[in-house]
């Protein structure tokens, strides 16, 4: 039986300089650290946090979130 996979968010760290937009967007997804390093408590996209999700990606002033 197939078995659609999930979509996950993920984050280019090359590219991310944790202006934390994200975690204004989606406090219960993002996190950054002490250090300014971001954080994915939850990569995987639910109907309950797909719309903050998509909206963080939107915002990244950087481009580094991404859906796959």
């Amino acid at each position: 039986m197939y078995k659609e996979s999930a979509m996950k968010v993920t984050v280019d760290f090359d590219q991310c300089e944790a202006n934390g937009i994200c975690v204004g967007i989606a406090p219960d997804v993002f996190e950054l650290d002490d250090d300014d390093n971001l954080h994915v408590h939850e990569a995987e996209v639910t109907e309950a946090n797909r719309a903050d999700i998509e909206t963080a990606v939107a915002q990244c002033p950087k481009a580094a979130l991404k859906l796959s």
